[in-house]
Parts: C-alpha cells; structure tokens; sequence
C-alpha cells in the first residue's frame, strides 16, 4: 500500500486542485458569466459525450490494463498496444456512419422543447472521440505506473481553460457560441498530449500482427464495453432525461448538485489510478491473500478520507447556496442523496478493480444492463412526478442496488469482503457530527461561517480518526508528512 498511497496521495492533490478550480467554474463562473439556457447547453453536451464515448472506445482501455502485465514478451506487448490504438477508430466510423444517417432522428428529438442543442449535437461525435483516446492513453501510462501527468490532465488542465474561456465571454472576448466550440478544441488538444506522453513513456513498433489470444481479448473488450458504460450511463442517464421532461436550465442546477457531491469520489478516484494495474497483477499472479488485504485496506483508507468530505459538504450546504444566484438554490436532499451514492462508491474500495480484472466481470455485464433498465425506468417515472429532486431519488436507488450487487459478487466468488468493525465505527461517528454540525449555525456571513465550521468539524474528525487509528494506512501517510514539515 505504500507505493499506492504515495502516488493517491499525488493524485488526489492533484484532482482536489482541478475540483476546487472547477468549483469556482461551476458554482460562481457559470452562474454569474453565463445564461442558464446555455449553461444547462453546456452540462447536456458533456453528459451525452459521457455517454457515447464508452462505446467508441469498446473498452479497450480496460482491456490494456488487463491483459498488458500477463504478455512476457514485448513484442507480443507490442501487438495488443498496436490493437488497442486502432480499435476505437474503427469503432468511432461505424458509429459516425449511424449517427450520419439518423442525423434528422435526432435533430427531431429536440423539436418539440430544446431547440438550442440542436446546432451543436454534432459536438457530442467531437467530445466523445477526444475523449475515447485520451482514455486509451492515459490507460498506456497506468500500465507504467505513471500516472501523476494523465491525472493532471484529467482533472485540472482542461477546467483551467474552461476558467479562461469564462472570462472571456464575461469581458467579451469571445461570445457563447465560440465558447461552446472552443470546450471542444480544449478536449481536442488534451487527448493529443497525453498521446505524446505515452509515447514517450514507450512506443511500441507497429506491426499489423494480433495478440495471439485475440479472441479472448475480442470479448473481453466487447463485454467490458457494456458492463463499464453501465457506471456511465448510470451517473449521466438522469441528467440527459432531465433534458427531455424539463426546461434544459434545469440541467444546469441539477449538474451543480451533482457535481458538489462528486467531491467525494476524488480520493476514490486518485487511487484508482494506480491501484487498478496493481490489482490485475494480483489476479493474474493468484494472490489470493493480497487481495483480500488489499481489499479491505483500500476500503478503510477511502472511508477515513470520503467521510470527513461528506460531513464537510452536508453541514456547510446551506451557507453555500446562499452564496449562489437565488435561481440556482435547490432542496439540499438532492445534494445528500448523491453524496450517500458518492460515500457508497468510496466503501467498495477497489471492488471495480477486482470485477474488471477477473473472469466474473460477465456478471457485472448481467446484472449492470438490468440496473440501467431499472434506472431508465425510475428517471422516467420519478421525473415528471418530482423534478430534479426524482433524479436524484432515481440515482440514489439505482447506484445503491448496483454497488450492493458487486459487493455480493465479489463476496460469492472470491469469499471476500471490504468491511470490518471499524467500518461500522467511522459511519456512526461521522453520522452524529453531520447532524450536530448541520444544525448548529454561526452568526456570520456564509463564507467565516463555512471556515470556522470545516475547521472545527475536521479536527475533531481527524483527532479521533489518528487516535483510534480508524486506518492504519492514512495514520502512516499523516506520519510521514508530519515528520517531513515538523
């Protein structure tokens, strides 16, 4: 775990630094920069692009990490490398064909309400295909373990600019729809870097030969591309149909409640950068021991450090949307119920990484296209009955029986589980110091209330997770930084 920690570590700082800048972007720049019809454009073109470019990639991204560590040679390396880059071309015509045909289908589709996403739907093929490969590469620097640059990248470079974009429309630079265009060249010009980082980290020599298990790689990319676009289509369903029922501003403050929320899946996130390879190898070298350690160790470490952003977010969400356009204040159930998905997420640990890896990923597949029918089917009840609050309702109940179902997989096949006694000891307290911080309120302006109230709340929090030693690996990370500044 050290060597996991330390590059998490990087990670997450990293990531937390994108969030805070997206943060400003999306609770303050957005909301005062731009109209809420074109903000709302804005969140639906990114959450469709999220849901196309699972399927341009054929998910092939996973099918590196995988398959990479189990060639000896490097030319059979080579060859999988080789198949993983022109793959998802292939893939991105045939469906650049369909969408050419069906164009007029789906102009159609937002005849009847939204007409404004129409001169853009093309942006979605544009976004999507950027996106398949800097995936693609960013998996060739995890399998080196390097991880640190994609997830900058990923995370930070791309809302930077969304920042000076912003501020360009806001001095009138730039007008909206030149913005709305230049997102795509942004997303673009990212997957071209990280190309050229990945071939500077290897490149491997072209050759038109295949793997010779090229079939088992056919369909484990081929199932991997449905069960992985489940998660996807899960965390972006709601915000496409809310498109559909309700005016599309509606899109934009939904898009921010969920986008507070998903603070908590950053640390999950940093770690999945290099726990993932990590844990392919494991599965390939059969070490069973090591994965049951590494399983409940990634979930204890995540669930120290997801909790305390959970309770931080839940007791200040109140101060915060005071500090937002009144039109953009919502019901902050909406915020706790993705937060509990987020929170779930975080308690798996490195679930994902087990399923994916192994043979029962078919299960995953199974049960992930049942749960999206599911989901589809409370968006499209709940919607029209309770707005974005139904959303949120339909999210919550969606994500809990999927994270459940992998849970009881893992558990089924590998005859292991992420949870301990401390597990239920870091949820009870950080309950009672959500409830107690989110009813007390200082006399102060929003901003010196939110300060004095993450401060205090986070150094109880963090006194008592050292002291009972809630992870022994967040315990040794905090150590070592201390002895390093001290």
């Amino acid at each position: 775990m050290g060597v996991i920690l330390n590059q998490s570590f990087k990670n997450m700082v990293t990531t937390y630094f994108g969030f805070g800048i997206g943060a400003i972007n999306t609770l303050f720049l957005f909301t005062y920069f731009l109209e809420k019809e074109y903000y709302g454009l804005v969140s639906f073109l990114l959450s469709a692009a999220n849901l196309v470019w699972p399927l341009m990639a054929f998910g092939v991204h996973n099918t590196l990490v995988k398959f990479y560590s189990s060639y000896k040679t490097d030319s059979e390396k080579d060859k999988l490398l080789n198949l993983i880059v022109v793959l998802p071309v292939g893939v991105s015509i045939l469906l650049g064909i369909i969408g050419l045909f069906s164009y007029d289908f789906i102009l159609q589709y937002f005849d009847e309400g939204n007409e404004l996403v129409k001169p853009y739907v093309w942006l979605i093929f544009v976004i999507a295909f950027a996106t398949t490969y800097f995936e693609v590469f960013f998996a060739w620097s995890k399998i080196h373990l390097q991880t640190v640059y994609g997830n900058f990248m990923k995370e930070v470079f791309h809302r930077i600019c969304v920042t000076i974009l912003l501020f360009a429309v806001y001095l009138k630079w730039i007008d909206v729809h030149t913005f709305i265009y230049a997102i795509a060249v942004i997303f673009v010009f990212r997957a071209i870097t990280m190309q050229i980082y990945a071939f500077s980290l290897y490149r491997p020599k072209f050759s038109f030969l295949m793997p010779d298990n090229l079939n088992s790689v056919f369909k484990y990319s081929a199932l991997i591309l449905i069960a992985g676009s489940v998660a996807t289509i899960l965390l972006d369903l709601d915000k496409v149909m809310i498109e559909h029922y309700l005016p599309i501003e509606n899109v934009a403050i939904y898009g921010i409640a969920v986008y507070i929320a998903t603070v908590i899946s950053v640390p999950q996130k940093a770690m999945h950068q290099i726990i993932h390879p990590l844990t392919a190898s494991l599965l390939n070298a059969k070490d069973k021991l090591g994965m049951a350690d590494l399983y409940k160790r990634s979930s204890l470490s995540l669930l120290v450090i997801s909790a305390l952003i959970f309770i931080l977010i839940i007791i200040n969400i109140q101060q915060l949307y005071v500090l937002m356009p009144e039109e953009y204040q919502i019901s902050p159930m909406i915020v706790l119920l993705i937060s509990l998905v987020k929170l779930f997420d975080n308690m798996l640990g490195n679930n994902n990484s087990i399923l994916f890896n192994s043979d029962y990923y078919r299960l995953v597949l199974i049960f992930g296209v049942a749960l999206s029918l599911v989901a589809f089917g409370f968006n499209l009840l709940l919607i029209p009955l309770y707005g974005i609050v139904g959303a949120a309702i339909a999210s919550f109940l969606a994500f809990g029986v999927y994270n459940a179902t992998k849970i009881l997989i893992v558990l089924n096949k590998f005859h292991i589980q992420p949870f301990t006694l401390k597990t239920l000891y870091i949820l009870l307290f950080s309950a009672a110091l959500t409830i107690g911080f989110y009813v007390w309120e200082f006399p102060f302006h929003p901003i010196i209330n939110i300060i004095l109230k993450s401060i205090l709340c986070s150094s109880i929090y963090l006194l008592i997770a050292v002291r009972f030693r809630f992870s022994e690996d967040v315990n040794h990370l905090i150590e070592k930084y201390l002895q390093k500044w001290l």
